[in-house]
């Protein structure tokens, strides 16, 4: 009798995958048989939470087969590693939490992120947390901040967990839907998700004093009902965010407002690095690009080129 079921990966901690059955709702607690790949980019991790696969229940439930994804965030360490880490598949949308202080968000960290989600079509809003903390200076970081991403085409929310109606907010854009929390240690992200559903009690730290920087909570990534039909994707804290597979002369695809100004451009293929009468720059020039997010571009095309070596 076949006992092949389908089953979604709703928690991942290490060779341990918790999978929910798609018919009957149960979960189970399934290791991998075999090796499963992503194409030929080489993994931390064959499967990530939100993937369906096809499972076997039984005395020593085993994950078979992992079918198709519809998309997926995944990044390379920061620090030139070969390996890629898929940090969650199949989501409808992604919420990067940021903060201007306690600890400090780095903008190409956000700009990183924001490409990777533009390859694979994933609607990302940008969370601007911890609005309680903020002096003078820190809330015109956030205007600055808010202002970039917005002129770039992002929803951006300002939110502090101690304001009843920026949890309100949160809530109602995650009706329906699964929802891929992410960003830096420290930024707030569970917080955030015990704001929205106390029940779920997640683990919150504290910032390091001395560096100004979280502590890691977060140890595995698991999906969480906030309510019926509402899931989250809490993920632990990310440091550095490694663009992979995405080719150099499509990067400005994924920057919405330079490949908007792009097409102003004298020549088709224009990197926007050199070339005569490139309208990016002009745009930068002028203020209607913003420089930061240039510079992140810049970085990014010198940078990852070290990976394709």
């Amino acid at each position: 009798m076949d006992n092949k079921k389908i089953g979604l990966v709703i928690k991942a901690a290490g060779s341990l995958y918790t999978v929910r059955d798609k018919a009957s709702g149960e979960a189970y607690e399934c290791r991998i048989r075999g090796k499963l790949r992503l194409n030929d980019v080489r993994t931390t991790n064959p499967l990530a939470v939100g993937d369906v696969v096809h499972y076997e229940a039984g005395a020593a439930p085993v994950i078979t087969e992992l079918l198709p994804r519809r998309n997926y965030i995944i990044r390379r360490a920061a620090n030139l590693s070969k390996e890629a880490h898929i940090v969650a598949a199949n989501v409808d949308q992604a919420f990067l939490v940021v903060t201007v202080d306690f600890p400090p968000t780095n903008l190409e960290f956000i700009d990183r992120f924001l490409a990777s989600a533009e390859a694979y079509k994933i609607p990302v809003s940008i969370v601007i947390n911890k609005m309680d903390l903020y002096n003078e200076n820190g809330l015109q970081e956030v205007e600055n901040l808010a202002k970039t991403y917005s002129a770039a085409g992002y929803q951006t929310l300002k939110t502090s967990i101690k304001v009843k109606d920026d949890i309100n907010l949160i809530k109602s854009l995650l009706t329906n839907k699964i929802t891929l929390f992410s960003g830096n240690s420290g930024v707030g992200k569970s917080s955030l998700i015990n704001a929205l559903n106390p029940q779920l009690n997640l683990r919150v730290g504290e910032i390091s004093e001395y560096h100004n920087r979280g502590k890691h909570t977060t140890t595995f990534s698991e999906m969480l009902e906030v309510e019926k039909g509402c899931y989250v994707v809490d993920t632990p804290g990310i440091k550095g965010f490694g663009l992979v597979d995405i080719n150099p002369n499509e990067l400005s695809h994924y920057f919405r407002e330079i490949f908007a100004a792009s097409q102003g451009c004298r020549f088709n293929g224009c990197t926007h690095v050199h070339e005569p009468e490139c309208a990016v720059r002009k745009s930068v020039k002028d203020g209607s690009i913003s420089a930061n997010r240039y510079t992140s571009y810049l970085k990014m095309l010198e940078v990852d080129e070290k990976y394709r070596r």
